[in-house]
């Protein structure tokens, strides 16, 4: 023995390739990747592909271990890691760790990630003197910024986006290569000297010089309404404060009395105008930011902005122009509020293109706001609200689009096609489908040319390549007449619409359809098995079918369209169907012009033109109208929001001394229930002659809606053994009723579904529409 040491042995060398799905392109992944390697003393590289993230690293046994098992947990905060698969493999050597070119060959099977809110890093830049970015309107990072909007093909790299037009300056260069860099690889990297720029378009008059947002802020604040350009489109917006430029935007873009959304500079702000919970605060303050539904501090606290409803939108700003518009601190006062609604003209879909913007928004704006970065993807806000602490969309759209929803049964790759209002698409593969952002309501050549965008845009991302298609059973939707001629040999399958809607909520609570729901389907219109139109239903559903449990009495509606848009038309059907008089005192009455009450009297008695409904919606239009609430609708579901108000205004009080109304309930013959509403009107007539103000009036309906259905829910129960209720149907986005009944059902002891990923209303159908169309095929229907 000489007493030397043994030398230690070398530790064994592992190289692994990793294959990481998910959200993790756009998110400043290969950074972290490559940060992650280093770190671990790792050799090797990263891309991109059309999978997801590719990786080949290379080191001590230990060191790939440790970065596999962190690769997915650590991630960056907008990366959603689905899936990290691991394949070993022999050392190849080298040095360094690099990011190589993306791999662009093979099916894309990746996620684009939606566009997110400028981050804190970036704002304090943007305020910053000392910055070179100080007051860049295109501000961003890895950690922010747009990306859907701006994604023109994958994998996703910046010669894939809008910004490949805009050559990086050599600062940005360097920061784009830096791995140390925030910007490290963040394809929207742009500043001053880079572009993208903004300019300000003054219609028949020259735009005044200098910063182009000094301007448009001097303007809103002088009562201008200013056409901004977006993320995935143009607003309209004013000053909030201001009622005159207010009713000037409503006047011009023929909006009627309804609600405008509201950006504020911040939290304080929206504590200004409503009281909010720490749900809503989080959301108003996070990376979707989007326009969230808050109860106003006093009735008419959303001033000329949102008037006669119980809920004001109000947003926080999302993009460094919005936050430049509002103004940095040290700048001129300007508005504290902006109204910021969609930039089109009334029916059709956003405005995107710049020319169009000048030609469509120019009569309705006096200036316009705009930059030289193309939209690739139209946007609109995202709307939500919180009910019972949970969030409850009202429009999935930026922030969410494309976001996959995980399924919980296999689907063939397949299309749904949605409703004619509040139109979504929806692709679907195996147990992912991706929904589409907000389209709008397909009533013109407009809106069906960005219907057929948004389907080719998301097959572009989604790189799904339908074998089946899905749509609704109305003979006359214009989205089940697109299906029906862009078959090209696939099947196409016809889906009730309420069985949509009730399918939809269960395929995202992740049941698999193998026991039935009670499933509460309570909407304005839907085209029925029968024929009529239906909406106040009650369906023990599965996947493949359903049973028609109970429903709301059939009414006639009288000149279909024309009754949505008088409620007091309804009001007077449904007396009549109740056998309740037209006294001349009547609040529908006195609305009706004589002339037009003579002929709805003759319609009914013959009925003329008067197809049977047992929508609820529409019996929210009959009350509203006999409260003397609303006789007139400007806008969808108007009569309704305006009764929800009231109810809200009365306060529990309105029904605490145990005075209610209460629907009959028969047995029927093409459902087990019939729920007749005679017994309520009477009671509501009942009430006005003895002076019951609107509010007693609408806060002992909404308590009626809740006991029939929490009465319907126990009988169906008591029938059939079924304890999990699913709300669903845009009568649901009645935060006082969606609430009243969760609470009334769990008290008796159910389990309570209601919409939190997709709309309760249209915006939902096509998730519904998918995972039915799929079970029907898979089982030969």
């Amino acid at each position: 023995m000489t007493g030397l040491a043994e030398p230690a042995a070398a530790p064994r060398l592992l190289r692994s390739r990793v294959t990481v799905r998910g959200i993790v392109q756009g998110v400043g992944f290969r950074p972290y990747v490559h940060a992650l390697a280093t770190g671990l003393g790792l050799t090797g590289w990263v891309t991109n592909t059309g999978e997801g993230v590719l990786v080949e690293v290379e080191g001590p046994t230990g060191a790939v271990a440790r970065f596999c098992e962190r690769v997915g947990p650590d991630a960056p905060p907008l990366a959603a890691v689905e899936s990290v698969q691991r394949c070993d493999l022999a050392p190849a050597g080298g040095a360094g760790f690099a990011i190589v070119p993306s791999r662009s060959a093979g099916p894309v099977r990746t996620t684009v990630p939606p566009d997110t809110a400028t981050c804190a890093d970036c704002l304090a830049e943007l305020a910053d003197p000392a910055d070179r970015r100080y007051r860049h309107p295109f501000i961003s990072c890895t950690n922010c910024g747009p990306r859907l909007t701006i994604v023109t093909g994958l994998p996703y790299d910046r010669v894939h986006t809008t910004m490949a037009g805009f050559p990086m300056c050599p600062a940005c260069a360097a920061e784009y290569t830096d791995p140390a860099d925030r910007r490290f690889h963040a394809q929207p990297i742009a500043c001053h000297d880079c572009g993208p720029r903004l300019r300000l378009v003054v219609p028949d008059a020259e735009a005044p010089g200098g910063d182009p947002v000094a301007a448009a802020r001097a303007l809103l604040a002088a009562g201008a309404v200013v056409a901004v350009k977006g993320l995935g489109g143009y607003h309209l917006a004013c000053d909030a404060d201001a009622a005159a430029a207010v009713a000037r935007l409503r006047e011009r873009k023929a909006r009627g009395g309804k609600p405008f959304a509201v950006m504020v500079r911040d939290l304080a702000g929206a504590e200004r105008l409503a009281r909010t919970t720490p749900r809503e605060r989080e959301l108003l303050a996070g990376a979707v930011r989007p326009v969230v539904l808050l109860r106003g501090r006093r009735p008419g606290a959303g001033g000329a902005a949102a008037p006669g409803v119980p809920d004001i939108g109000v947003m926080l700003p999302y993009t460094p122009v919005h936050h430049l518009l509002l103004g940095l601190p040290g700048d001129p006062q300007g508005p504290a509020a902006l109204v910021m609604t969609s930039g089109n003209v009334s029916g059709e879909p956003i405005v995107t293109d710049d020319a169009e913007a000048v030609a469509k928004l120019g009569p309705l704006a006096d200036a316009l706001l705009v930059h030289d970065r193309p939209i690739r993807v139209p946007c609109d806000d995202s709307v939500v609200r919180v009910v019972d602490g949970e969030v409850s969309p009202v429009r999935r759209s930026r922030g969410y689009a494309p976001l996959p929803v995980a399924l919980p049964v296999d689907v063939t790759p397949a299309l749904a096609v949605g409703g004619d209002l509040k139109n979504v698409l929806c692709l679907g593969e195996g147990r992912r489908a991706w929904l589409s952002a907000h389209i709008g309501d397909m009533d013109g050549p407009a809106t069906l040319a960005a219907f057929e965008r948004a389907g080719q845009q998301l097959a572009e991302v989604t790189a799904v390549r339908p074998r089946l298609l899905a749509a609704d059973r109305h003979p006359r939707y214009r989205s089940a007449r697109w299906a029906q001629t862009h078959r090209d040999g696939r099947p196409l399958v016809r889906v009730q619409h309420h069985h949509a809607h009730v399918a939809a909520a269960m395929a995202e609570h992740g049941l698999d359809g193998t026991r039935r729901v009670i499933g509460v389907a309570f909407d304005g219109t839907g085209y029925g098995d029968d024929g009529a139109v239906w909406g106040g239903e009650f369906l023990l559903a599965d996947y493949a079918g359903f049973t028609r449990w109970c429903r709301l009495a059939y009414v006639p509606l009288p000149g279909g369209d024309a009754a949505v848009r008088r409620p007091y038309r309804m009001a007077l059907a449904h007396l009549r169907a109740a056998g309740l008089g037209w006294d001349g005192g009547l609040a529908p009455v006195v609305a009706c012009p004589a002339d037009e009450l003579r002929v709805l009297e003759r319609q009914l008695e013959r009925g003329m033109n008067c197809v049977p409904t047992s929508s609820m919606g529409r019996l929210f239009d009959a009350v509203s109208s006999l409260a003397g609430v609303c006789q007139l609708a400007g806008y969808e579901a108007q009569a309704a929001v305006e009764l929800e108000a009231a109810a809200v205004a009365a306060g529990p009080g309105a029904t605490a001394d145990g005075a209610g109304y209460a629907f009959g309930l028969r047995p029927g013959t093409d459902a087990e229930l019939v729920a007749e509403p005679g017994p309520v009107l009477a009671a509501v007539l009942a009430d006005l002659r003895a002076g019951a103000g609107a509010g007693t009036v609408a806060a002992r309906f909404h308590a009626a809606v809740s006991g029939l259905v929490r009465r319907g829910c126990a009988a169906a129960r008591e029938r059939h053994g079924l304890e999990t209720v699913v709300l669903s149907g845009g009568v649901f986005g009645n935060a006082l009723l969606a609430r009243a009944c969760a609470r009334g059902l769990r008290a008796d002891g159910f389990t309570v579904l209601a919409h939190r990923l997709v709309p309760p209303g249209d915006g939902g159908l096509a998730l519904g529409q998918l995972v039915v169309a799929a079970r029907r095929t898979s089982a030969g229907a």
